[in-house]
């Protein structure tokens, strides 16, 4: 956070933290997207805007009640809104493990199969805030 390489935001609990998540500015390669996706955008982009969802963690004494439901509709909210003052298309992922990918699944974020990691497209995002 020092270098302003991201931005963290905590969910507190007294004077521990319940669980945190870190956004911060990152791009896509066009080619990992799905051909769907990609017809949609202008073609002179090869590498697209989007937020990256760098850590989403729950502590150990506060999982298994959906603490982590709650913190990535936090970090989608926040991304939602500021992907209306700086460009962004998507929230990406980088999943640690399959355990990870099947939660992600969940909120309908789409593999990624040849970098390993998962996005969930802006306009989707913005149906769950906006109705869009």
């Amino acid at each position: 956070m020092k270098r302003r390489l991201s931005a963290c935001f905590i969910l507190p609990d007294e004077n521990k933290i319940k669980g945190y998540y870190t956004l911060f500015a990152a791009s896509v390669a066009r080619k990992l997207l799905p051909r769907e996706i990609i017809k949609k955008l202008p073609p002179s982009y090869s590498d697209l805007p989007a937020i990256l969802l760098g850590r989403l963690a729950v502590s150990k004494n506060h999982q298994g009640q959906g603490l982590g439901e709650l913190i990535l509709i936090d970090a989608l909210k926040r991304s939602y809104f500021t992907s209306m003052q700086v460009g962004s298309m998507a929230v990406i992922v980088d999943p640690l493990d399959e355990e990870v990918v099947a939660f992600y699944k969940k909120y309908d974020f789409i593999l990624l199969p040849d970098s390993g990691k998962m996005f969930l497209p802006m306009t989707t995002i913005a149906r769950l805030f906006v109705g869009e």
